[in-house]
C-alpha cells in the first residue's frame, strides 16, 4: 500500500514536471520577445524614416541607449520603452498601437499644444446673423457673414466628407463677393479631399510640390480646375498651430494663387505621412503595431514642413483669453480685410 501511494505521487510529481516544461516550450520567453519587437521596431525606422538626417538624430545612439530597457522590460513595460523610443523622433505622425486597438501618441508639437485652447468654432457661430449651416456629419459648416462674405469651415481632410459635400457648401456661397475658408484645428486627412477643394479655386493647372516615397522623388500631376464652376473671388485661409499634416500642405497650395491670402499662426508642421504601397502600420512580432511615416512631401520652396510648418502670409496671434471671451481675432482680421 506504501508503494502505491509513493507511486502516486511520484506520477503526480512527474505529470507536474511535464506540464511545467510543455509550458516552458510552447510559450516565448518575454524578454525575447520584447527584444524582438524592440529591434524590429528600431529597423523599422532605421529603414523607412524620412526624418533622421533632418532632424539630427542619431538613430544608432538611440538603439544603446533603449536596448537595455528592453531587455529588462516585463510585461506591458514594452510599451513605455516603444514609445519613448519613438517619441525621440518628436512626429506627431508617430503612434503606437496596443493590442486592445488603442492608439498612443508619442509627440505633441509644441505650437500644437499652444492653440489647442485658442480656437472654437461655438465662438465663430456668433459672428454671423443667421444660424451656420452643419453638413458632413457635423465636419463641415458654412454661411455668409454680413458683407455678402462667405464662409467654410472644414473641420478635417479626412475620409470622404469634402468629396460628399464641398460642392453644396461652395454653391451656396458663389455669388458672395469674398471668401473665408478655415481650417483651423484640421489635423489633416487625405489628399484626394484636398485636391476636391483645390480644384474650385483655380483656373488653369497648378504644379504640385515635390513628392518623396520611401526615398524615391514621384512625379505628381498638377491639380487640374474642377466642378461646375471656379470661385475666383478674393478669399481668406484662416490657420493655426492646429492646423497639421493635410493641415499643413493645404495652405500652403492655396498660397500659391493669387487671389488667396493666408491669415492666422504657423501650422503644426508634420510632413511624414505614408502611401498604399508604403504604409506608415507596421506590425512587430508579438503582434504589437507601430505606426512610422514613410513619406516626404515637400512646401513649394522646396522645404519640408516637417516642424517648420507654413506661416501664414499674415500673422494674428490668438490666445485662450481670447476665446473665453468670446473673440476670435483671426476671424475679426480676415472679414476686415475683405470688407
Amino acid at each position: 500500500m506504501r508503494y502505491r501511494v509513493h507511486s502516486f505521487i511520484t506520477l503526480i510529481f512527474f505529470a507536474f514536471i511535464l506540464i511545467s516544461c510543455e509550458k516552458i516550450i510552447i510559450q516565448p520567453n518575454e524578454s525575447n520577445q520584447n527584444i524582438e519587437d524592440f529591434e524590429a521596431a528600431w529597423e523599422r525606422v532605421n529603414t523607412v524614416y524620412p526624418y533622421l538626417e533632418l532632424k539630427q538624430i542619431n538613430w544608432d545612439n538611440i538603439y544603446l541607449e533603449y536596448h537595455p530597457r528592453a531587455e529588462q522590460a516585463h510585461g506591458d513595460e514594452i510599451y513605455t520603452v516603444l514609445i519613448e523610443m519613438l517619441t525621440e523622433l518628436k512626429d506627431m505622425h508617430v503612434h503606437v498601437k496596443t493590442e486592445g486597438g488603442e492608439y498612443m501618441p508619442t509627440y505633441l508639437m509644441p505650437r500644437w499644444i499652444k492653440d489647442k485652447y485658442a480656437f472654437d468654432p461655438i465662438v465663430v457661430r456668433n459672428y454671423f446673423d443667421q444660424e451656420l449651416i452643419i453638413t458632413g456629419e457635423g465636419r463641415i459648416e458654412y454661411g455668409i457673414i454680413s458683407g455678402n462674405i462667405g464662409y467654410i469651415f472644414m473641420a478635417t481632410f479626412d475620409e470622404d466628407y469634402l468629396i460628399n459635400y464641398f460642392s453644396e457648401a461652395l454653391d451656396f456661397v458663389k455669388n458672395t463677393k469674398a471668401l473665408i475658408l478655415d481650417i483651423r484645428h484640421n489635423n489633416g486627412g487625405s489628399y484626394q479631399n484636398i485636391e476636391a477643394v483645390v480644384s474650385r479655386f483655380i483656373s488653369s493647372p497648378l504644379e504640385k510640390p515635390e513628392y518623396y516615397v520611401l526615398g524615391e522623388l514621384i512625379d505628381l500631376p498638377p491639380f487640374q480646375p474642377q466642378g461646375f464652376f471656379q470661385y475666383l473671388n478674393p478669399m481668406v485661409v484662416l490657420i493655426n498651430g492646429v492646423s497639421y499634416s493635410s493641415g499643413d500642405f493645404f495652405p500652403d497650395i492655396m498660397k500659391q494663387i493669387s487671389t488667396v491670402t493666408v491669415v492666422g499662426d504657423t501650422t503644426g508642421g508634420g510632413s511624414s505621412g505614408s502611401t498604399f504601397s508604403a504604409p506608415a502600420e507596421y506590425k512587430l512580432p508579438s503582434g504589437k503595431t507601430i505606426f512610422v511615416g514613410t513619406t516626404d512631401l515637400r512646401r513649394y520652396d522646396g522645404l519640408p514642413w516637417e516642424w517648420i510648418g507654413v506661416a501664414p502670409d499674415i500673422r494674428v496671434p490668438q490666445t485662450e483669453e481670447d476665446i473665453s471671451q468670446g473673440i476670435d481675432k483671426q476671424l475679426e482680421y480676415a472679414i476686415n480685410f475683405l470688407k
